[in-house]
């Protein structure tokens, strides 16, 4: 496509291919402009639909619990509204095989859980919080 700036002034652009979704649902598009290949990061707005964005636990926020790793969620051994101790289990996740049992580091109450079961788990994403 050839698009007129102004009298003199043209550019050419030509659409080459469009990369894989990432996982904050943009995508690399290529082009060529004058002649030369560019790429640009592009917010794919139709993926952004359908994709789920789990919270992240924010490390200044004493109540928050996440994920002290990538995994599938096994099993929740709490329910919201309920009274836990500092070291009681929280909820078990499974990665490559091994299963890591989360644990409260501090005693409160259950405010939300953000979780179910076979739900696949980043790093940090925010499993429950405790007040």
């Amino acid at each position: 496509r050839s698009s007129d700036l102004e009298r003199g002034k043209t550019l050419h652009i030509k659409a080459l291919a469009l990369g894989d979704l990432s996982k904050t649902g943009q995508r690399e598009v290529f082009f060529e402009l004058n002649g030369q290949i560019r790429s640009v990061l592009v917010k794919d707005t139709q993926a952004m639909k359908v994709m789920h964005f789990h919270p992240k636990a924010l490390k200044d926020v004493k109540g928050q619990i996440g994920a002290p790793m990538p995994g599938k969620v096994i099993d929740i051994k709490v329910k919201a509204g309920g009274r836990i101790e500092k070291g009681q289990s929280l909820c078990v996740l499974s990665a490559m095989k091994m299963e890591t049992v989360v644990n409260s580091p501090i005693s409160g109450i259950i405010k939300k859980i953000y979780v179910k079961p076979d739900m696949h788990l980043e790093g940090d994403d925010l499993i429950l919080e405790i007040e």
